[in-house]
């Protein structure tokens, strides 16, 4: 019995990585010639960046039981504003600036939207949310992309540093960095912050939250604008990386960010999940498509796979929360 549990336990700490682990070896055995070159590795980083800030901003909102279906509308109206200043002439500084900025905003609507007008679940919210912005973002731009953006503004998603251990231009993203910094942070003010733990027990109860004290809509409003604000960092970092805003960016980015999440050990009912087990999600996400895609498998095919991966991820997480009522 007790083995049965340390061992359940084990595998639900470090069983994800494994996973990683197992996936790695068996790429470099199928595409020895490919998959381990620097090359590719980096690619994996750079074409995954986005999508790992925006699974860090959706991770906050599903530990409160919620969803935000908007990030991917939303990191596009952030591409397209800042390259729209940026092609006016606006100051890189701050260029820089506006994307978070307009998650930021976003954020704050969907926060206050989903706790003034009292609807029943943030599904309602952002669902609204994704049309209204993506239909912002085709306005000001008339549907087409404005490229041209100021080195500077391009720097967090093309920049490599070799530290003398590559040759140029192979090396480690800027983005990787950026990643790690943004997962640092959400660690701490997760775990070693009030508003952290406040929004751990909304997602455990927040009946008893509200009885405990915790204005449960003010730290709603907080979370969303915590994912707002992510969802515009990746906007920046997707614009620098493509040197411009396209306003179809980013579209059923957020159901990939859903995935990693989930796929990263958190619960759909809230109230439980790491910053390192969404990036762990975020990496298996990543040496999937990157395996097939280097294996030559139909795109097709590659949309049932990882549906199927989501869906034995959640159910996953519902044996997950069986097993923890039964002990």
């Amino acid at each position: 019995m007790i083995a049965n549990q340390n061992l359940s336990r084990f595998l639900e700490t470090y069983g994800i990585i494994a996973v990683i682990i197992v996936m790695m070896l068996v790429l470099t055995w199928t595409q020895p010639q490919v998959f381990p070159k620097i090359e590719n590795l980096t690619n994996i980083v750079k074409q995954n960046a986005s999508l790992a800030l925006l699974a860090l901003g959706m991770f906050v909102v599903i530990v409160t039981a919620g969803i935000d279906l908007s990030v991917g509308s939303v990191m596009a109206l952030a591409m397209v504003a800042l390259a729209i200043a940026n092609r006016d002439g606006v100051p890189w500084p701050l260029v820089i600036l506006i994307g978070p900025l307009i998650g930021v905003i976003c954020g704050a609507v969907n926060g206050l939207g989903l706790t003034v007008l009292q609807l029943p679940h943030p599904f309602i919210m952002t669902l609204g949310t994704l049309y209204v912005v993506r239909g912002i973002t085709y306005l000001i731009t008339n549907g087409a992309p404005v490229s041209g953006l100021a080195p500077e503004v391009r720097y967090l998603g093309q920049a490599n540093y070799d530290f003398g251990l590559f040759t140029p231009p192979a090396g480690l993203p800027a983005s990787l960095f950026l990643v790690i910094v943004c997962a640092l942070g959400l660690w701490f003010f997760m775990t070693r912050t009030s508003l952290g733990r406040h929004i751990y027990a909304i997602g455990g109860n927040p009946q008893a939250a509200r009885v405990s004290g915790i204005n449960v809509d003010r730290v709603l409003v907080y979370v969303y604008v915590i994912c707002g604000f992510f969802a515009g960092l990746a906007g920046l970092l997707l614009a620098g990386r493509t040197n411009s805003g396209f306003p179809n960016a980013g579209i059923g980015i957020e159901l990939d960010a859903i995935a990693a999440v989930i796929i990263g050990g958190a619960s759909f009912f809230g109230g439980r999940g790491t910053v390192l087990g969404v990036l762990s999600g975020v990496v298996i996400i990543g040496l999937l498509r990157n395996g097939l895609n280097i294996n030559n498998v139909s795109a097709f095919w590659q949309m049932i796979l990882i549906g199927l991966v989501i869906i034995l991820a959640v159910y996953l997480d519902v044996l997950r929360r069986k097993a923890a009522v039964r002990r």
